[in-house]
């Protein structure tokens, strides 16, 4: 029995994987973060295009 809680203690897969879902959650949020900024400065440079293709 002491062994199993030794084994237990020593065990650090779910910490791993745990931090493996923070690193995974960090890079969602800044890659949500990066495509909301550039999709907000495409839609502007489309907009503007079009806006010069009407004119001309």
């Amino acid at each position: 029995m002491t062994n199993l809680f030794a084994r237990f203690i020593k065990n650090e897969s779910g910490a791993t994987a745990i931090e493996y879902g923070l690193i995974a959650a960090l890079v969602a949020v800044a890659a949500i973060g990066g495509m909301t900024t550039l999709g907000t400065s495409l839609k502007t440079q489309f907009t503007d295009i079009g806006g010069a293709l009407k004119g001309k």
